[in-house]
């Protein structure tokens, strides 16, 4: 494997303010990290990605080559064609970026579109950046389509080595295989190094789960704010009311909608509520409810997967 610093390079001016901001702070930094173009139901990483750049101070630590990681023919950037010319270029970016939370606490954010190749020498490069910044806990998040209903409490599966930041919560599961990605590489390879880590999953409807889901959001970023300490109240407040917004909105579809779709939704409440009524009782087999199997799990994430791909294709 060729050299895993060739693939980034550091911004001089915001890593003297990232330098600074470590050595106020001796327990060192939170990185969140969220990548575009993988199983992310509901876009719930990315409308936290977009919220968290949009609404807070940053500065650029460190930039991707991106020429090397993105295959542009598979998701072709945007130009902009003004009447006789090429007038602007949306140029895809990587980067790792200094935010700051409402106390002013520092925090690192690791985003932009997933590689496309070289995935083992772009996890040994997060790797490096993590253990220069002195990182202590990095964060992945993002949704996954799930047989649950949208009148319920979305629900969270975390992962990673440090579960005990997280309330005790039931698997849904307890093996499954699904397709890869750089995201989940990078939490495999940093825990195999040592260095703590953590998932948040959120579980979107499977019949929105390609449309964006404000409420799964803001369920995952609730969670991130409990386990890591940081403070987003002005992130979370949009959240909120795009949660609103969007749940008038689907259950105006619902009433409108034909009768295999109501059945469908009362069909998932009757399901959800059992389960959680017999997980009460500490035993989960109680009732006479199916839950999804692994199996099942693997292929819905196959199969949105796929329908992302066809799009972007």
């Amino acid at each position: 494997m060729r050299e895993p610093q060739d693939l980034y390079t550091w911004d001089p001016k915001g890593l003297a303010v990232a330098d600074m901001a470590i050595a106020q702070d001796s327990a060192g930094l939170i990185m969140l990290y969220h990548f575009e173009g993988y199983i992310d139901a509901g876009d719930t990483g990315q409308q936290i990605v977009e919220r968290l750049t949009d609404m807070l101070p940053g500065q650029v630590v460190a930039r991707f080559d991106v020429d090397r990681l993105i295959d542009y023919r598979a998701r072709r950037p945007l130009l902009t064609f003004h009447r006789d010319h090429w007038a602007a270029y949306d140029m895809p970016e990587l980067d790792v970026r200094l935010l700051q939370d409402a106390t002013g606490a520092p925090f690192l954010l690791l985003s932009g579109p997933e590689p496309d190749v070289e995935w083992e020498r772009f996890a040994a490069a997060v790797r490096q950046i993590v253990e220069r910044l002195s990182v202590r806990l990095s964060v992945n998040v993002h949704g996954i389509p799930m047989g649950v209903p949208h009148t319920r409490p979305v629900g969270i599966t975390p992962h990673g080595n440090r579960l005990d930041l997280m309330p005790a919560r039931q698997s849904f599961f307890d093996e499954a295989e699904v397709p890869g990605s750089a995201e989940s590489l990078v939490e495999f390879r940093l825990a195999q190094a040592g260095h703590d880590v953590l998932g948040v999953a959120a579980h979107v409807p499977h019949y929105i789960a390609r449309s964006p889901y404000p409420d799964a959001a803001l369920t995952a970023l609730e969670a991130i704010t409990a386990a890591t300490g940081l403070v987003l109240p002005d992130v979370a407040h949009a959240l909120r009311t795009a949660a609103r917004r969007t749940q008038t909105e689907i259950d105006r579809q619902v009433r409108e909608g034909d009768e295999e779709l109501v059945a469908l939704v009362r069909g998932l409440e009757n399901q959800y509520d059992a389960a959680a009524g017999a997980e009460t009782r500490g035993n989960l087999v109680a009732e006479s409810v199916t839950l999804p199997s692994a199996d099942e799990i693997g292929r819905e994430f196959e199969r949105f997967l796929a329908e992302r791909e066809g799009e972007g294709g």
